[in-house]
């Protein structure tokens, strides 16, 4: 499938804008779900950036950098899984999996920024000791502007490659890999959510956790109710968030009401 010059200078210039966005600006556009939603709209396929969106989000969702190792990088990753699926057809889960080496490679640059903008700490703290308050923001647009390029480059070159070969790419892949990259991009999501879990789960809230599982259950094998079933169990889960979260404010008001007093001798 071939694409306008423009549709290629917008994925250009949407990848640098989230790349600049996961470290310097709202730190949310750049999430695969908003990502997804935007390359489709740019390529004419939404359905299909949306499903890879949500399917990329679920597997980094956990993904969380410890000190000075990244993870695999959410933003070139999920811009290409939505371009590789589009751009060749993939099914969502083949384009998941078949993303991961972009995002390694999306790693590796942001540590390249890092290492690069170091030495230049230096010099930032001399501005700061100077007053020179125009010197540090001449670094900080030095640091975004590298990586949005660096991103930029790698997202719009794969893509003007694949979008190039196109059908021939598909062709050449194997019935065995295509198969073992579907299952790999499957078994991602629930592994990003189980990270996810690892990290939020206490023994109050296991009890949500069974009963959120059940009622999806149910709710996906009712064909009326198997479409909408998102939305139903995440206003379920919102009534019960809201009704504990009024129950927390009324105990809590209760207790500060009748705290005692220095009378009591307390």
């Amino acid at each position: 499938m071939e694409y306008s010059v423009i549709q290629v200078a917008l994925v250009f210039l949407v990848t640098f804008v989230a790349a600049i966005d996961q470290f310097n600006f709202l730190e949310s556009l750049y999430q695969p779900i908003v990502m997804g939603l935007v390359i489709g709209l740019i390529l004419g396929d939404l359905k299909t950036g949306l499903i890879v969106g949500g399917t990329y989000q679920l597997m980094t969702i956990g993904n969380m950098p410890i000190g000075g190792a990244q993870p695999p990088n959410a933003v070139v990753g999920g811009i290409m899984a939505c371009v590789l699926a589009i751009s060749l057809k993939l099914e969502p889960n083949i384009a998941v999996a078949t993303a991961i080496p972009f995002s390694l490679l999306g790693q590796y640059g942001v540590t390249l920024i890092f290492t690069l903008m170091s030495p230049l700490m230096g010099k930032a703290d001399q501005y700061a000791a100077d007053a020179n308050p125009k010197g540090i923001e001449r670094i900080n647009y030095l640091a975004m502007a590298l990586l949005g390029l660096v991103f930029g480059a790698v997202v719009t070159l794969f893509f003007i490659g694949g979008a190039t070969m196109g059908q021939s790419v598909v062709d050449a892949i194997p019935t065995w890999l295509s198969a073992g990259l579907s299952a790999a991009g499957g078994m991602m999501r629930f592994v990003g959510f189980a990270i996810l879990l690892k990290f939020m789960m206490n023994r109050d809230m296991w009890g949500f956790y069974f009963l959120g599982f059940g009622l999806a259950l149910i709710v996906s094998t009712n064909e009326v109710l198997a479409t909408p079933a998102l939305l139903i169990l995440a206003l379920i889960g919102f009534g019960i968030a809201y009704w504990d979260f009024q129950q927390q404010t009324e105990l809590k008001g209760a207790v500060a009401e009748f705290d005692g007093g220095e009378e009591d001798g307390i």
